[in-house]
């Protein structure tokens, strides 16, 4: 039997498709969380097929409470992880040589968010009070936020009891709390849809305390690094993300419309994603993906603040490069 044209057309085109499949470099994105805004950017490049055009197929993995990025990448699990440096940092101090190659994150999300009527209005009354504080990592701007302020953690009159937070905002509705760790894309928010008004709240954000620390950074192992062919499959995929991430600033509804198409739990609303889409858009604006070597600097001036007990016990060395962003930003 002749083949047709239109047959043979066919054929070929499936031909290509799976030549293109099977060459597209593989890729898997271990996130520091659950599918939601906070990593729009990576899920809209997979979506608007900016992956695709870079040769590359990305499995963006979903994170959770028993998920520690570090530990996935550690065992091989992922090639690329979204961490916290003062998390990234402390891991390499400890044996797993993590190296930051992108920052989409300029500015840091976190705060700590107080009920008005528990009496704290400035950081000095925390003192005697219980507060809210998210750990696995997590912990760390917190520990060298109360180092910085000479306030112990361990309780007592001077010192703050430590409440081991979990993912919610339940101790704070509850008052279990005086005041709780919130994102102000996230958490905020949902204290907000709790019924709480903003005028019976106070927060102290981490970044106009002078102790902010990096957030969602793009961290690889540093053998990999090593490697050309692994480097370079890191340039087309941070150029990528970061053309996501100016997409989703630019349209964030839409991107909080990819976000939910892809939350394959179905928790997540539109309203609380469109949300945090807009909130998110203002720690990821003026980042081109490279870097701030003078936010870096500040991070870890703040991780070695931490008295007796830092973070961190010593200046890293080779924690960061601008060797994938240099090449993807050209």
């Amino acid at each position: 039997m002749k083949k047709t044209i239109a047959s043979m057309l066919l054929a070929s085109a499936f031909s290509l498709a799976a030549f293109q499949a099977e060459a597209a470099d593989k890729v898997t994105l271990q996130l520091k969380w659950v599918t939601q805004a906070q990593f729009a950017g990576y899920y809209v490049a997979k979506d608007k097929g900016f992956y695709e055009e870079e040769g590359l197929d990305v499995d963006i993995k979903p994170g959770g409470p028993d998920i520690a990025p570090a530990q996935v990448i550690a065992g091989g699990g992922a090639d690329v992880i979204v961490d916290w440096m003062p998390s990234a940092l402390a891991t390499r101090e400890k044996g797993v040589a993590l190296v930051n190659i992108a920052q989409p994150f300029k500015s840091s999300g976190m705060m700590l968010t107080c009920l008005k009527e528990s009496g704290v209005k400035t950081p000095e009354d925390f003192k005697g009070k219980t507060l809210g504080v998210w750990f696995f990592g997590n912990e760390y701007p917190f520990l060298s936020w109360m180092a910085h302020l000479k306030i112990p953690t361990e309780g007592g009159p001077d010192g703050v009891t430590v409440l081991k937070q979990g993912f919610n905002v339940d101790p704070l509705i509850q008052k279990q709390a005086a005041c709780i760790s919130t994102m102000t894309y996230n958490e905020y928010g949902q204290v907000l849809d709790a019924g709480i008004k903003a005028d019976d709240l106070v927060t102290f954000k981490y970044e106009d305390q002078g102790v902010a620390t990096l957030e969602d950074g793009l961290y690889v192992l540093e053998d990999k690094l090593a490697d050309p062919a692994f480097k370079e499959k890191m340039v087309k995929f941070v150029r990528a993300s970061m053309k996501g991430w100016k997409y989703a600033e630019e349209h964030p509804d839409e991107a909080a419309d990819i976000v939910l198409e892809n939350d394959s739990t179905g928790a997540q609303t539109e309203a609380h994603q469109k949300r945090m889409m807009t909130e998110v858009a203002k720690l990821t604006a003026g980042s081109n993906g490279a870097l701030d070597e003078a936010d870096y600097k500040r991070t870890v001036a703040t991780l070695l603040g931490g008295g007796s007990d830092p973070v961190i016990s010593k200046e890293p060395e080779g924690a960061w490069t601008h060797a994938v962003t240099d090449e993807a930003l050209k």
